[in-house]
């Protein structure tokens, strides 16, 4: 049995629940935007994205606060909750935020810009619903060119996970 790719999934979901999906990647580049354009009919539940690699996009395009990212850096459970909330506000439109899921991606994909607490591989994700706001951290071991792809499908397995009922519990 052949399985279905997690951007097909992620797909059929959003429509059977009547949702949209918009994102804010950095260490991804726009890999996970990419992903879900690749399907036709995409545009009938993927708003769009933001990719805001430098401190500067991430606060002009997504309201991240100058502060957060001078405490906690860009790579923190506290930068991708504000850039979730950020994404799903701004590209909203007319669309009503309760059906909008806004998911952010933020970490370090090497080889360099590790540190001794966030390592290459590290890397956080946010989520952003009418429920409320959760973050999660997950540290991944490959290249730059794996960890980005690693971080791409574990957006869209969060993505499944919510429209499911089954999140994995918060990383604090």
């Amino acid at each position: 049995m052949k399985r279905v790719p997690y951007e097909v999934r992620v797909g059929a979901l959003l429509k059977e629940k009547n949702m949209k999906l918009v994102l804010a990647e950095s260490c991804t580049g726009g890999l996970v935007g990419n992903l879900i354009t690749n399907i036709a009919g995409s545009s009938d539940y993927y708003l769009g994205s933001v990719t805001a690699y430098a401190y500067e996009a991430k606060e002009a395009l997504l309201g991240v606060r100058h502060e957060t990212l001078l405490q906690y850096g860009a790579v923190s459970r506290p930068t991708v909750l504000e850039m979730a909330a950020g994404v799903r506000s701004s590209l909203a439109g007319d669309i009503p935020l309760d059906s909008i899921i806004g998911v952010s991606i933020s970490g370090i994909a090497g080889p360099g810009g590790g540190l001794p607490d966030k390592p290459v591989g590290t890397v956080w994700f946010g989520m952003s619903t009418h429920q409320g706001d959760k973050a999660w951290r997950f540290m991944f071991k490959g290249d730059r060119v794996q960890n980005k792809r690693s971080a791409a499908r574990t957006a869209l397995k969060l993505v499944i996970a919510y429209l499911d009922g089954r999140l994995p519990p918060e990383t604090k």
